[in-house]
């Protein structure tokens, strides 16, 4: 093991590259321009390797969001990347930078993505596409120990022990400028038009007035290079510009400061639709325009009634905190199968791909953050794919006089939802939280109001259905950090504190665990 290890182990969050790029007073820089070269240079090594191919011969695409350090890391990965064939896409959405892999006018064998979602500003990322998706966890954990491999031989320490990558043999790359965002616009106009079919080929959208709320990310695009071409009144679109301070708001469809921007702005224009994304484009939710928020379960309602027209009896994948309306939804109104599997969009989108290897159809996996992906899709999570299906079924709708509301009248919601987090007090807390679940577990079986569900793929999920409740909780623990979530739910108005109350001693005799708020 190098002695850089370390460095490079503390900023791999999953299948992928996260950590501070800017210091500040809460947090120290962990990922910087040496690491980042580091690892594009251990990324260009595992491609060689995936394909065949000498580096002189890749093609390597590079695209970033609109955080502030995007071009002193894009510096640094033409650094890693020095000996390739390098493309940079410049400000462009994580889903385009997947599609260069697929798409034949790009066709790179890998390309990286440089963004952190909807994190902070100071924080920056990597994530990596190949011709196959992106990569797995276990590819991105041998990525970087090659990549603390090659700082033992090339790297020289700076003053805060960090490496610099000064000494790698390769030149830096000089990157190719390639304008990814327009053929990935193409791709999802060719989509449309081909979808609406309208009389008006190249206008499909004629007559829909829609604004895109890109919270100054990377996605502001949708707007102006796909829907206004494509016939839409896009007025009333705001923080289009991209900005990585956000100085509006996060952009986050699942914050709630974002959500009411977005719902403000739908009403204030009187669209007949607005559309939110992510800082990278990954995510996507839609407000209707009489102001319903459609994220979360609703969105994945939404979704699946185009998936039950396409393929009725199919199967949807979400994660495992979606509600029990939803799952009646899906099941008693759409006739779909509703799989609940574990957070984490790669662990929803890799289900879905194993699904349909296994014979079983599958054409929707989506988390409820609005991580959504397609299979015919490539499986890719694409906020703007996922907008684009549904304002074709809007266009569709309204040649019939139709509203897009009407598709999920029938969703009931829960009367009542809460999140609580608790975090375990102590450094070695995985086994402390394994051995929580499985105390809980036991202490569930004890109470014949608790009814544990079957199967479940993370964590312990109870429903309650008695005189006094009717609803849901989920204790888990949470991906990365040292945190067991829990997620409860009810029907009816005070449920939510009756469930609290049955658990509340469970949890009080655990001081090790800290919740963020009082139960």
């Amino acid at each position: 093991m190098s002695k850089y290890s370390p460095l490079f182990e503390r900023i791999q969050n999953g299948n992928d590259v996260r950590g501070a790029a800017i210091a500040t007073e809460d947090e120290k820089r962990t990922l910087t321009p040496g690491l980042v070269s580091f690892v594009a240079a251990a990324f260009a090594e595992f491609l060689a390797e995936k394909t065949g191919k000498s580096a002189e011969l890749l093609r390597v695409g590079v695209g970033h969001d609109s955080r502030v350090t995007a071009d002193e890391l894009s510096a640094a990965c033409f650094r890693g990347l020095g000996g390739c064939n390098v493309f940079n896409c410049g400000l462009i959405s994580t889903p385009a930078m997947f599609q260069s892999t697929v798409l034949a006018d790009s066709d790179f064998d890998g390309s990286i993505m440089l963004t952190a979602s909807h994190l902070p500003f100071n924080r920056n990322g990597m994530k990596f596409f190949t011709k196959d998706g992106s990569l797995e966890k276990k590819q991105l954990t041998s990525i970087l120990a090659r990549a603390a491999e090659l700082a033992e031989q090339y790297g020289t320490e700076d003053a805060e022990l960090f490496v610099t990558a000064d000494r790698l043999p390769a030149a830096a790359a000089e990157p190719e400028t390639f304008d990814m965002v327009s053929v990935y616009a193409s791709q999802m106009k060719k989509i449309i038009c081909d979808e609406v079919m309208a009389q008006d080929y190249e206008h499909p959208l004629t007559g829909l007035h829609i604004i895109v709320d890109a919270g100054n990310g990377v996605a502001g695009f949708f707007a102006t290079e796909i829907l206004e071409p494509l016939g839409a009144n896009i007025s009333g679109s705001q923080y289009l510009e991209p900005d990585g301070t956000f100085p509006n708001h996060i952009p986050n469809p699942e914050n709630r400061t974002a959500m009411n921007a977005a719902r403000s702005a739908t009403l204030d224009s009187g669209a007949d639709l607005g559309v939110i994304f992510d800082c990278d484009g990954d995510r996507g939710a839609v407000v209707f325009a009489d102001g319903t928020e459609v994220n979360r379960n609703t969105l994945i309602a939404l979704l699946s009634v185009i998936v039950a027209e396409q393929a009725p009896g199919s199967t949807v994948v979400t994660d495992s905190v979606t509600s029990d309306e939803l799952t009646e939804f899906l099941e008693g109104k759409l006739g779909l199968k509703h799989l609940r599997f574990k957070r984490g969009y790669k662990n929803v989108i890799d289900k879905g791909i194993e699904l349909n290897k296994a014979g079983e159809e599958c054409l929707l996996a989506i988390e409820t953050s609005g991580h959504g992906a397609f299979r015919e899709n490539y499986f890719s999570d694409d906020g703007a794919y996922i907008s684009v299906k549904i304002i074709c079924k809007m266009a569709k709708l309204m040649k019939t006089g139709e509203r897009i509301e009407s598709l999920i009248a029938d969703l009931k919601q829960p009367a009542e939802s809460e999140e609580i987090r608790f975090r375990i007090q102590s450094d070695d807390f995985r086994p402390i939280g394994e051995q929580t679940l499985a105390d809980f577990r036991a202490f569930a079986e004890t109470d014949p109001r608790f009814h544990i569900v079957e199967p479940n793929y993370e964590g312990i999920r109870v429903s309650f259905d008695d005189e006094e409740v009717r609803g849901w909780m989920l204790v888990r623990m949470s991906l990365h950090d040292p945190v067991i979530p829990m997620n409860v739910e009810s029907s009816r108005e005070g449920g939510v504190a009756v469930i609290l109350g049955r658990i509340r001693e469970f949890f009080a005799e655990r001081p090790v665990l800290k919740p963020d708020r009082e139960l």
